[in-house]
């Protein structure tokens, strides 16, 4: 089932495309004519090339620091939250208004040169014999003038050596200039200079724009692309006729934007020089102040050091109190002694070595203590009255009474330093409160005097640093390539101009034919019967007569009308099968749905097929409204036909059947007079009897009766015909008048129906377009088949 269905749909395909195929001519015409088209356009077309450069932006913020006047307005705290040096922004730059007029300006771009010798009126830039210098222009006066056309006009040389005619093409006025020598327009002052280059040019077109006109187109065709997120690489792209002219422009504005870029730099940085100067001036004069302040406040507080001032006398405080806690030791010690020496009358040992001051006491305590421990010594073996101890105990309280004497004299002694002391620590503590506020003092005026003086170092060498980046400024966008143009034109591009003309020159042909074939309503081809009805046969297609040609076939005729209605006969073999012959001859109506559809063309020729294979036949023209068949026989308008015999009993049938001039076995049976009653008369039985009777004299009766659709005639006398040929005729029948041939088949006013096409193109011929009915003929002409495939 699978494989049916795809057979199916290949034979459908392969049928959709014959449709097409079969105007082969139309597609042949239509690729020649397009491509004809598209080579001429390309040849008068001024082809666009595409000119690139690159450059990168540098990112001088991103570099931490610099010589660059930002790097120092950022160290003073000025431009914080202010640097904006993103890509888009310096694409911004780049395509703004301002940097291409400055370009057009730079350039001279709003004077186009024309070549008027060629084919093709060329842009000629640079290469024109003649170039015009713009004094003085007023823009909104040549907007006016331009209106008029006065904008434009040429130049050629008159034959003097330094006259030049000026044309205006829009209103035909002249003017004579002189080489080098002002000329007044309208809209303006100029001079005509001839280029020094020289230019083989006889007639040059100039044509003056306003600046931001001009401006505004190449910004518009200015293409600027960043090539990746993460790089500051930008692409500068224009397309141009003139491949010069482009490089130019890019390379222009590429200065432009550097030249802006440098000159901001050099204004921020001249900017930054007056203000560090000013602020030099003014630190410089506050720094001398502070100065000046420190030297009053040292000289009014004596002071040399402060620091090592105050550090001398916090030493020298610490010293007196260091002293004095010695003396009040001594003073301590001394009295402890003086309180033991007079408490204790027991001559004991006193405390030797404790710390007093002195040598006399100490060496009396310590010969004080010998005594006693020679004393005791003697006391360990004497008694109290032994000479030798009284005399030592003598001794003994004589120096005890020096030694409390000696003392008491260092304790007096002691007490005067002691106070002495203590006056002078009054002394240095006084001078030691007071060096806190000194020292404030002092350290404000210090800080301030630092303060000034650091920001007058900044300054001297952010001054020098910005001395420097003036001096040495470098360009913002480092040139990659400089502007260069590509040599495969950007527009037009030949090899697609002529793909897409191949394919236009197809696709016109398609979409003419499948528009046509869309809104044609009328049949064509045997498909379009077949796709409505496969219950009527279609027994013959006939072709169309080509103007100038016979539309009646000849005996021994090899035309492909003769081939048709020979399949036609022969086709109608097979239907007549099963017809009520009884020895008698076949009857065979012609008929169609409306007039105009060649029923009677077809009556006539097939006769004269049968005729031609020896077959007797007779025509009757039953087509009592309408006759056609006179218009054959031109001779036989006045002959008594069918409606005569019809009307009057009187006249007998051979006498009114008559000879044909195109075939001896070929009878003519005309309509007759034209009756005001034809259907009545063809209700008569008598037209039954009268087909009877025709039948047993001829072996063929061909009756052309009247359209079936317009009239009832046919429908009346239906039931005595054999086969009923359903005449047709292509790009004339419409396809829904057919449906009345089919009802009327199935509602049984018509029978054994069986379609003739008529008039049918070479190309729509079921199997005639493939193999040809003229077997045996010389081949057909390119140019006739060509013809005929229309």
């Amino acid at each position: 089932m699978n494989e049916l269905n795809q057979q199916n749909e290949e034979i459908n395909l392969r049928e959709e495309l014959d449709k097409y195929l079969r105007y082969w001519p139309w597609f042949l015409v239509g690729v020649f004519t397009c491509l004809l088209i598209a080579f001429v356009y390309l040849k008068l077309t001024i082809p666009v090339y595409d000119t690139v450069a690159s450059v990168i932006i540098k990112d001088e913020e991103s570099k931490g620091g610099g010589l660059g006047a930002g790097a120092e307005f950022a160290d003073l705290g000025l431009l914080g939250g202010m640097s904006t040096n993103s890509i888009e922004n310096e694409i911004g730059l780049l395509k703004s208004r301002r940097l291409m007029i400055n370009t057009v300006q730079a350039l001279k771009l709003n004077v186009v040169y024309y070549d008027l010798d060629g084919v093709k009126t060329d842009e000629l830039y640079a290469n024109t014999p003649y170039v015009i210098e713009v004094v003085s222009l007023e823009e909104a006066a040549l907007l006016g003038a331009k209106t008029k056309g006065l904008h434009q006009f040429t130049v050629e040389h008159t034959g003097s050596n330094d006259e030049l005619l000026l044309t205006f093409p829009e209103s035909g006025a002249t003017q004579t200039v002189r080489v080098g020598e002002l000329f007044q327009l309208e809209y303006g002052t100029f001079i005509l200079k001839q280029n020094p280059e020289p230019v083989l040019k006889e007639r040059v077109l100039i044509e003056l724009r306003t600046i931001p006109s001009v401006a505004d187109s190449y910004r518009e065709a200015v293409q600027i692309n960043l090539t990746d997120d993460n790089a500051t690489l930008l692409e500068l792209r224009l397309g141009s006729p003139v491949k010069q002219k482009a490089q130019d422009i890019l390379d222009q504005l590429i200065f432009e934007y550097n030249k802006e870029a440098i000159e901001d730099k050099n204004e921020v940085a001249v900017n930054t020089a007056k203000f560090i100067d000013e602020r030099l001036q003014i630190i410089s004069g506050e720094l001398d102040t502070v100065e000046v302040g420190l030297e009053s406040f040292k000289e009014q507080n004596s002071l040399t050091n402060i620091e090592t001032e105050s550090q001398l006398i916090v030493e020298n405080a610490s010293e007196y109190r260091k002293r004095e806690q010695e003396i009040q030791t001594q003073l301590s010690i001394a009295q402890s002694i003086i309180n033991y020496l007079q408490e204790d009358a027991d001559t004991g040992l006193l405390p030797a070595d404790i710390g007093l001051e002195g040598e006399s006491v100490n060496a009396q305590i310590a010969s004080y203590n010998e005594l006693v421990l020679e004393r005791n010594r003697i006391l360990s073996g004497a008694t109290d009255k032994n000479p030798t101890v009284l005399r030592l105990n003598n001794q003994i309280e004589q120096l005890r009474q020096t030694i409390l004497g000696g003392l008491e004299r260092t304790v007096s002694s002691l007490e005067i330093s002691l106070r002495d002391l203590r006056q002078q620590s009054r002394f240095i503590g006084a001078q030691i409160a007071t060096v806190p506020n000194k020292e404030r003092q002092f350290r404000d005026i210090s800080r301030q005097q630092e303060i000034k003086e650091a920001l007058y170092i900044f300054l001297l060498q952010k001054r020098e640093e910005n001395s420097l980046s003036l001096a040495a400024t470098s360009p913002k966008a480092k040139i990659v390539d400089s502007a260069y143009s590509l040599n495969i034109p950007l527009s037009p591009k030949p090899k697609i101009v002529l793909a897409a003309a191949f394919l236009i020159g197809l696709a016109i042909p398609f979409l003419v034919i499948y528009i046509r074939r869309l809104l044609n309503n009328k049949i064509e081809r045997r498909e379009d019967i077949e796709k409505l009805t496969k219950s009527i046969p279609i027994i013959g297609e006939l072709p169309r007569i080509a103007k100038g040609e016979s539309d009646l076939i000849e005996e021994n005729d090899r035309s492909v009308l003769a081939e048709s209605f020979r399949i036609l006969t022969t086709n109608l073999q097979y239907l007549l099968v099963n017809a009520k012959h009884e020895g008698k001859g076949y009857c065979i109506y012609t008929t169609s749905t409306v007039k105009g559809e060649g029923k009677t063309f077809t009556s006539i020729n097939l006769a004269m097929t049968l005729a031609n294979t020896g077959k007797k036949v007779v025509i009757i023209g039953a087509d009592l409204r309408n006759p056609q068949l006179q218009r054959y026989d031109t001779e036989s308008k006045s002959f008594l036909g069918v409606s005569d015999y019809l009307v009057n009993d009187d006249h007998a049938l051979n006498t009114l059947i008559n000879d044909s001039k195109f075939h001896p076995n070929l009878k003519l049976f005309l309509s007759g007079s034209i009756p005001p009653n034809p259907s009545e008369l063809l209700r008569q039985k008598k037209f039954g009897a009268m087909l009877d009777e025709l039948r047993e004299r001829f072996d063929y009766v061909i009756v052309d009766t009247a359209p079936s659709m317009l009239v009832a005639d046919t429908f009346l006398i239906s039931q005595y015909a054999d086969l009923i040929i359903y005449v047709t005729r292509a790009g004339y029948t419409e396809k829904r008048l057919l449906q009345f041939a089919i009802d009327s088949q199935n509602d049984g006013k018509l029978h054994d129906i069986s379609f003739v096409i008529n008039d049918v193109k070479t190309a729509n011929f079921g199997y005639g377009n493939k193999y040809g009915y003229a077997y045996g003929q010389e081949k057909a002409s390119l140019w006739e088949r060509f013809k005929k495939s229309f």
